[in-house]
Order: C-alpha cells, then sequence, then structure tokens
C-alpha cells in the first residue's frame, strides 16, 4: 500500500488561499509572471482589476523590503477597484495599519511600512516626484502614450515593475501597438488576453455562455474581438493597409557616397505636418544579373508649427546634408502659390540652390504607385521601398506607430484612411485628406523619379543618374 503525498502549496499560493482567492487557467500565468513590463487586454467584466490586485499582491509579499507602490489611472475614480481590493486583503491577512477613505487621493499603509498610493494620469508630468518599486496603470488603453512613458522611467531607478490591463479602446495607439509587439514575450515584456468568458462566475458556459453568444450575435466583429476576447484586430479603412512592421521597417543608414534624395510635402493647418522623407536608391542585382532598385528611406523631419526656412535648417543640420549630390522633389502646389511673398521652391533654391522637381499626382494614382513599391517581390519576398523605424510621422500615418507630434493627437496613431460610415464601411472613392504628409512626400518622390509605371521608369531612374 503506498501513500500520496501532497504536494505544499507555493508561498503564492498560500498567500491568495489565504485572502480566498483560487485562479483559474487563464488568470494563473499572468499572476505568476514576474516580468517587469506586463500588459494585459480584457474583455468587459473579464476581472481585470481583481487579477491586476492579486498579481500585485503576491510581488508585494515577495518583496524583502517595505516599498512605495502606485495606482494610476487617467483619474482617480478608476483607482477604486484596485484599491478597494487591496484593503479587503490586507485586512484579512492583518497586515493593514491605514487605508484612507477617499481614492483622490488615496494611501494604504501597511503595519511593516509598505505604502500604496493613488496617482491621477491628467497631468503626466506630475508623475515624476518619486520612484515606486510597482505601478499598477489601470485602464491603460485610456491614457496618452506620454503617461506610459514617464511610468515606465519611475521605475528604472529600483529595477521595479509595471503592471499594465485595461479593454481595448480600438485597434489603433500605443497600447494595441505594444500588446502586439510584446505578445510572445521579449526583452522583460509580456502581453496577455483575458477574455470575458473566462469569468466563469458570471459566464458559466465559458466561450458559450448564452450571454456571450448574444454578444457576439448583436455586435459587429471587431467589437466582439476587442470589447470581449481582448484582441487587437487589425483596422479597417486603412489605405495603405499592406505595410508590415517586419517587412517594411527596416533599420537602413545614410550611405555618403550615394545620392541623397529629399521628399517633401509642406503641409499646413492645426493637424498637418510640415514632412520630410530623406532615401536612396539603392540597385541591386537578381541573380540573373538584371538590376533591381530599392528605395530606402533612412531619416525623416516631421513638424508642426515650422515655416520652411526651419525645415531647411533641419535638414542642414542633419550628417546627410553632407552628401555631395542632393534631390528635392516637393509638392508641386507650393510652388507657384504665394504672390506676394516667396513661394516653397524659391526659399529652397534662395536658401540652398537645391531646386524642386515635383509634379502634379492624382490621389488614387499615387496611391497605386506607392502600393507597388510596397509589395514584396515574389522571388525575394523584398519589397521595393523601405522605411528606417526613425521615421515615425509616416508609419504613424501606416498606421503601425503613435503621432509623434506632441498635441492632442500625441500616442494615438492618426492613420491615413479611407472614408467610413458609423459602422466601419467604406464609403466613397477617395481618402480622407489628412494624416498623409509623409505619405505625400514619398508618393511625389515615387512618381518623379520612377513615374507611373514601368515605360517611364526606366527613363527617369537613367536621368536621375547622369
Amino acid at each position: 500500500m503506498t501513500t500520496e503525498t501532497l504536494e505544499a502549496p507555493s508561498p503564492v499560493e498560500y498567500l491568495l488561499n489565504k485572502v480566498g482567492f483560487y485562479p483559474h487557467s487563464e488568470q494563473d500565468p499572468i499572476i505568476s509572471c514576474r516580468h517587469r513590463f506586463i500588459l494585459v487586454t480584457g474583455g468587459d467584466r473579464a476581472g481585470k482589476s481583481l487579477t491586476s490586485e492579486k498579481h500585485a499582491l503576491a510581488r508585494i509579499f515577495e518583496d524583502s523590503e517595505p516599498d512605495l507602490y502606485w495606482l494610476v489611472a487617467v483619474d482617480y475614480e478608476r483607482t477604486r477597484a484596485e484599491f478597494e481590493y487591496f484593503m479587503e486583503d490586507f485586512a484579512k491577512l492583518g497586515m493593514l495599519k491605514f487605508a484612507s477613505k477617499r481614492v483622490d487621493p488615496g494611501r494604504i499603509e501597511l503595519h511593516d511600512g509598505t505604502r500604496i498610493e493613488t496617482k491621477s494620469a491628467k497631468e503626466p508630468r506630475s508623475l515624476v516626484m518619486k520612484a515606486p518599486k510597482g505601478i499598477i496603470l489601470c485602464e491603460a488603453g485610456q491614457v496618452e502614450l506620454e503617461v506610459y512613458e514617464r511610468l515606465s522611467t519611475r521605475v528604472a531607478e529600483k529595477r521595479g515593475w509595471l503592471f499594465m490591463s485595461g479593454s481595448l479602446e480600438g485597434s489603433l495607439g500605443w497600447y494595441p501597438r505594444l500588446k502586439t509587439a510584446w505578445k510572445n514575450g521579449f526583452d522583460d515584456k509580456i502581453s496577455f488576453e483575458l477574455p470575458t468568458w473566462t469569468n466563469v462566475t458570471s459566464f458559466p458556459g465559458g466561450r458559450y455562455d448564452p450571454e456571450i453568444l448574444r454578444l457576439e450575435a448583436e455586435h459587429s466583429d471587431d467589437f466582439f474581438m476587442q470589447r470581449v476576447a481582448g484582441q487587437v484586430v487589425p483596422p479597417r479603412g486603412l489605405v495603405f493597409h499592406e505595410v508590415r512592421p517586419d517587412l517594411h521597417v527596416v533599420e537602413n543608414e545614410w550611405i555618403p557616397d550615394e545620392t541623397v534624395y529629399i521628399f517633401e510635402d509642406p503641409g499646413y493647418g492645426s493637424e498637418s505636418a510640415h514632412a520630410i522623407e530623406v532615401a536612396h536608391i539603392i540597385t541591386e542585382y537578381t541573380p540573373d544579373g538584371k538590376p533591381w532598385q530599392q528605395v530606402r528611406v533612412f531619416d525623416e523631419i516631421y513638424e508642426q508649427g515650422k515655416i520652411t526656412t526651419d525645415i531647411i535648417d533641419m535638414c542642414m543640420a542633419r550628417p546627410w546634408w553632407k552628401a555631395e549630390n542632393k534631390v528635392l522633389v516637393s509638392d508641386p502646389h507650393y510652388k507657384d502659390q504665394h504672390h506676394s511673398q516667396s513661394s516653397v521652391s524659391e526659399i529652397w533654391m534662395k536658401e540652398t540652390g537645391l531646386y524642386a522637381h515635383g509634379e502634379r499626382v492624382k490621389i488614387l494614382s499615387g496611391i497605386e504607385r506607392l502600393k507597388s513599391f510596397l509589395k514584396p517581390d515574389p522571388v525575394s519576398g523584398i519589397p521595393r521601398i523601405i522605411f528606417s523605424p526613425r521615421c515615425k510621422g509616416i508609419l504613424s500615418e501606416f498606421g503601425i506607430e503613435p503621432h509623434p507630434l506632441r498635441g492632442i493627437n500625441y500616442g494615438q496613431t492618426k492613420a491615413y484612411r479611407w472614408r467610413t460610415d458609423r459602422d466601419g464601411n467604406v464609403v466613397g472613392a477617395n481618402p480622407e485628406q489628412k494624416y498623409n504628409h509623409g505619405i505625400s512626400a514619398t508618393i511625389y518622390g515615387l512618381i518623379d523619379l520612377f513615374g507611373y509605371g514601368i515605360i517611364a521608369e526606366k527613363r527617369r531612374a537613367s536621368m536621375r543618374r547622369h
């Protein structure tokens, strides 16, 4: 006769059992994860706040010395759930010394000196005073990119951790971008999904609970996948949906001996950018010896509120300005636009001696030409145009990076999109004419250098080389 011995619970299991919490299979890997940066996208009523607090509870319990921890949200009220869970658990454990009745701001103190404080992210610059050991960012999808950036620096001093959770408010912006980038875990960063149906207390039927099936039937696929399943859905309506970070975003640098091509779109207006995309055209050869050209965009100037001379000064400060051969291609609409003052092209000629090439481009024809360069070669799988990760402006317009300019759109991905109705269906033949200045600059360059097709391509490329 054999006697089976039961495995003793781990310290974390023992702790959670003491407060009466028994994680399910989807919560367990999140609570036990010890990456420094963790992101959890959850469906509505999935138990995100409870999971966040239990994860933090375990980490606080594991710390050998008392320290400071933060609960941060877009406002104090959105920290309430985690704050009250902490109060309840520490009271059960006999560790609670003090807890404020309010959360605006709120404070919890334990007998050993550990402190938990609530913080509002309405003013990101206020999040700089102290160095907490750990931070929970509640409803992370509702805060700006700057908040995440500031919090990630706050935990640097003590090599602390940042735990972010929240629902997806859409599939564009910094939060879904990080969720996708961290999916498989790397460099101490990882993301998880916590679908609504994992809350079996509320939805005992799991994925096929009648209420979950009702939500799926009554809402669009995008809404269901984002707000119930907690998954990022590629947005509909992007003009350049072909752009892939793993294919088109490639580190490349200025090559001193190569011609520098300066593509410009001097956008004006409150939400416009003055865009400069800087590129090389590199000739490669196929296995059978045929020449093959690739446009490599290696730098960018993407600014608001700057006049043309400011942009020129920025260009002249870049190392690549020293190149012997430079070609400027600009939006032809600005060549003769101003009658009482110098046009953009005249300013360039006066300040630099560069003549601004460029011809008028029909919107749809220009889009199609850029798409043809984005298309991977069927043999090599390499596209004819790539972009450095430094080119944040145009990558934002493609829908794969947050908007880089400080202001109302900072931290969001304001992509170049087709016109859509309320349900996200594309309507009309033309895209919205905004968030496209880096793209427009690039299109002007491609059309000027390569024409609209293969016949003009060879002639124009030859002209530029001589």
